[in-house]
């Protein structure tokens, strides 16, 4: 089941549900006595034996058209989406959507059961993604401290030897416990703030002094003062880890633009910026989380981030 567009479910008039059941209950109260007036009318005149025979094929009849509006309008949808939630559950993506529902309630929650799987899929998908970068990523100082353990249980009598083995440990234990607080972080991210109004103004002093932080527009922003500084902490401590010493913020409209005058963002990796764990700073202990995390934030939030196009540092715009 791949893609982000819902699979076609052939819309044809069928009667709504309520329509199907009131029928139902009016046909079964309506029918009897249509069935006593016309054996008083019918016996008088074919007979009553006959008018009795009569009258019981036609209510077999009736009881079978309904059966069958029955079955074909409310319990074939049924165990068609029942067939199709268990195949989903036993993990074939590529299960068939039933193309047919009885009823307008029915193809809407077939839409929405559909829906509910690619969402359950991309999330599973993502999981598995992240759950292999994560063991990639902590594999490596893992290795480099069981390395050091080892030869350090062996015997190492050279000082200067000794002093780099615990060099590499304690630098292995650094870049883990980094790690880990940006998961932590990442994890955090997705708790939604409140709604604002917010202007720059109003949070830019408690942003890192790393750089200096120029307001060029100064529209409200539609995220609480907590939400719009964690987003503008994590873009400022990006921007100047990336060489920048100035960054300029700009809001209007709902919209905000933050210009850096940093080293840039090679072409190459410009579509994986936001990917977690991508770094091109792994040799000075960068995690490449700082993005995903914020990403992370403003999707939370319903807005999202992009890079624009920029001559000279890095250029960011977030919709909100």
């Amino acid at each position: 089941m791949s893609g982000g567009v819902r699979r076609q479910i052939i819309k044809k008039w069928r009667p709504p549900l309520a329509l199907v059941i009131g029928g139902t209950l009016a046909a079964v109260l309506c029918l009897p006595l249509i069935g006593i007036g016309y054996f008083k009318l019918a016996g008088n005149i074919l007979g009553w034996g006959e008018t009795t025979w009569l009258i019981g094929w036609m209510a077999y009849l009736s009881t079978a058209i309904l059966a069958y509006l029955l079955w074909r309008l409310v319990l074939r949808p049924v165990y068609a989406l029942t067939a199709y939630a268990k195949a989903v559950e036993a993990g074939q993506t590529d299960a068939p959507l039933p193309p047919h529902f009885g009823t307008p309630e029915f193809t809407a929650l077939a839409a929405s059961v559909d829906d509910m799987a690619k969402a359950l899929q991309n999330r599973e998908a993502g999981i598995r993604a992240y759950s292999d970068h994560v063991t990639h990523e902590l594999k490596s100082p893992l290795t480099s401290i069981s390395a050091a353990a080892e030869l350090l249980e062996a015997g190492v009598d050279d000082p200067e030897d000794r002093a780099q083995l615990l060099a590499s440990i304690r630098t292995s234990s650094t870049r883990m416990q980094s790690l880990l607080n940006s998961l932590r972080a990442l994890a955090a991210a997705r708790v939604p703030y409140g709604r604002g109004p917010t202007l720059l103004s109003d949070v830019v002093s408690a942003l890192p002094s790393t750089l200096t932080v120029t307001v060029r527009e100064n529209a409200p922003l539609p995220l609480d003062a907590t939400g719009l500084t964690a987003v503008l902490e994590q873009l400022t401590q990006n921007a100047a880890s990336h060489g920048a010493t100035e960054l300029q913020l700009s809001s209007k409209d709902a919209v905000l633009t933050l210009t850096d005058n940093g080293k840039g963002i090679a072409e190459g990796d410009r579509a994986r910026i936001f990917d977690p764990f991508f770094t091109t700073r792994r040799s000075g202990g960068g995690t490449g989380m700082g993005l995903a995390i914020t990403r992370a934030m403003l999707e939370a939030n319903g807005a999202e981030i992009t890079l624009l196009p920029s001559t000279s540092g890095a250029k960011f715009e977030i919709r909100f």
